[in-house]
């Protein structure tokens, strides 16, 4: 028996501090994809406190064909799909910054690679927060996140497929956003 499995058959006997071993191992990494797909951080806190008292409620129809992290992402990923249809204005983009935090300067030549650096990261997540929220979300598991194809799958109850063409048009979407920045930006010479 895995140390993920002994823990949620403890956890099922009564001892919540096993649970807690859970919360602890994978409520970081919910959070950043989370935050990613949602782009404000007081929601992905919410929202991640939310998956994980879900996860604790229902620990008994977890029948362990997947991991515990495939779990709750996939409990995490619905709660966000399901508050976002229930809000379904759309957010302007300014709003959006301020979560990310102040805009990056706008100089013609970055006095530094580090500011360069910062500038093109604000560049990507300002990107990334215009993507259609499916390319949005399989972008921070792949990229992100780190998470194989199959996982992926299991997360958003898609075909591997799926995956792999929604993962492509997605990169190509993102490409085509950030090509006009590039352009405006060269890289620094070294």
């Amino acid at each position: 028996m895995s140390n993920e499995a002994a823990l949620i058959a403890t956890t099922l006997q009564g001892d919540t501090h096993a649970f807690g071993v859970l919360v602890r191992r994978y409520q970081d990494r919910v959070f950043t994809a989370v935050f990613h797909v949602l782009g404000d951080r007081q929601e992905a806190e919410d929202l991640t406190q939310e998956a994980f008292v879900s996860a604790f409620v229902n620990l008994a129809s977890f029948q362990q064909q997947s991991s515990f992290y495939t779990w709750i992402y996939r409990i995490a990923f619905n709660l966000a799909a399901t508050r976002r249809q229930r809000r379904r204005s759309f957010v302007s983009l300014e709003s959006r910054r301020e979560s990310y935090g102040p805009e990056p300067l706008d100089t013609a030549e970055p006095a530094d690679e580090n500011l360069f650096r910062e500038e093109q990261a604000a560049q990507l997540r300002a990107a990334l927060a215009e993507l259609p929220e499916d390319f949005r979300t399989i972008l921070v598991l792949r990229e992100l996140e780190g998470c194989d194809y199959q996982t992926i799958a299991e997360i958003l109850s898609t075909p591997v497929g799926t995956v792999r063409s929604r993962l492509h048009r997605a990169r190509l979407e993102l490409r085509s956003r950030l090509q006009p920045l590039q352009s405006d930006h060269p890289a620094p010479q070294s």
